[in-house]
């Protein structure tokens, strides 16, 4: 679908924000793994779908509720037996579910769609041989499909190269405390990256009574054979990366948007780094813990901002920055390099297309605000996205089309039509 925006002088509206897809998947998967669980307002996003598909087909009893599921853990090791699974194009679901394959099933095999198919589970595949799995990718950097072919995960030390992916860390620690033995789980690899989303796992694995206990700042200790004692009445809170586009679109425009859900501050997200980063650029605006204003356009100034930990707003900033008072620098992003596309090339290669002075780096971008842009270009996210996303904000200014809109769907289902709704 070819999605035309034109250039306009205002927004204005209310929108009920989505909720997180990274708790909803996180939630989920822990649920699965024991107890009874009632998830409030879960994401309907493709992924987190995925995710609830997962655990049913791993043998959990899920229920829709009025505002949200009931899930009731599966039989696990007494219901083993080979499975086919298939996470779409969810690499969240990939990397929780390889880990857990041991104590739900005797064998499988675990395919995939899409981008999905060129991201790479080396490390991730790699740890779990050493650890007592029988499991391996296809191609080089063991993408799916992968097979498993059986084993357990034995515990003890196991090793993991987190600089690609905090997901391959968030795996291994939902999986841990069901092995026969206590694990010590060591971080390896360069700079580490998206931390908040580890310790996302970490607080909803507390919330189901399970205990991991970090030791520095590369490892865990995490004890064996714990009962996962399930998410009383969880409450998924509202999606601050989501609720990015909004507050940028806010920011470059005269507006008046409402933004409505469940904001809880003591569940961390990385993504909320977006009201830091803009708040330095000049935007304002108003909060409580159901609702958040914005009021603009804003005289934005340019800076530098670190990305290590939300890679997902990568679209959105380098969108923000080319309407800034002097340059802007996004750093420590080559990890965003591995997402649904290549965040750093891609996004380059579309901005050219509007005359966008941006400068690529291994780990970073540059952006140069211009007097001037090209409006009418097609652009296309390459089936990302947020990079969908992202271009259907900047053509509130210039005017665009945006190629393949509806695969906003992995992450915001409503998201056409809610962006219509302010115009």
């Amino acid at each position: 679908m070819l999605l035309h925006v034109k250039a306009t002088q205002s927004l204005r509206g209310r929108i009920q924000l989505p909720s997180s897809k990274s708790y909803s998947i996180r939630a989920y998967f822990i649920a699965l793994c024991g107890g009874r669980s009632v998830i409030i307002d879960p994401s309907d996003c493709d992924d987190a779908v995925v995710a609830r598909r997962l655990i049913a087909a791993l043998g959990a009893k899920v229920k829709k509720l009025r505002n949200g599921f009931q899930v009731i853990a599966g039989a696990g090791l007494r219901g083993k037996k080979t499975r086919i699974l298939n996470v779409g194009e969810s690499g969240t679901s990939l990397r929780f579910v390889l880990p857990l394959l041991p104590f739900f099933c005797t064998a499988g095999r675990v395919k995939g769609q899409g981008t999905l198919r060129n991201r790479p589970n080396k490390p991730l595949c790699e740890s779990l041989r050493r650890s007592g799995l029988d499991v391996r990718g296809s191609g080089p950097q063991e993408s799916v499909p992968i097979v498993f072919r059986g084993g357990t995960l034995r515990g003890g030390r196991i090793t993991i190269d987190s600089a690609v992916s905090s997901q391959f860390v968030s795996g291994l620690l939902i999986a841990s405390p069901l092995a026969k033995q206590g694990t010590c789980l060591v971080m390896t690899g360069g700079k580490l990256v998206s931390q908040d989303y580890i310790t996302m796992t970490r607080q909803i694995l507390a919330k189901a009574g399970v205990k991991v206990r970090r030791k520095g700042a590369r490892e865990f200790l995490i004890s064996s054979q714990q009962e996962f004692k399930g998410l009383n009445n969880f409450h998924v809170p509202a999606d601050y990366g989501l609720a990015a586009f909004w507050l940028v679109a806010a920011a470059l425009l005269k507006s008046d948007i409402v933004l409505k859900g469940h904001f809880n501050d003591q569940l961390v997200q990385s993504d909320a780094a977006i009201l830091g980063f803009l708040k330095r650029m000049g935007l304002k605006l108003n909060r409580n813990s159901t609702t958040l204003r914005l009021r603009g356009p804003c005289i934005l100034k340019g800076g530098t901002f670190s990305l290590k930990d939300c890679p997902d707003l990568v679209p959105i900033m380098a969108v923000v920055a080319m309407f800034a008072q002097g340059p802007t620098r996004l750093k420590d992003i080559g990890h965003a390099r591995v997402k649904e596309s290549d965040r750093i090339t891609d996004l380059r290669k579309e901005l050219l297309k509007v005359g966008a002075d941006i400068e690529e780096r291994t780990d970073e971008l540059i952006v140069r605000p211009r007097i001037i842009y090209r409006g009418g270009v097609e652009l296309d996210p390459h089936h990302d996205h947020r990079l969908a996303m992202a271009f259907a904000v900047l053509g509130l200014r210039l005017g665009v089309k945006v190629r393949d809109v509806e695969c906003t769907a992995k992450s915001y289902p409503r998201f056409v039509k809610d962006f219509r709704s302010l115009v």
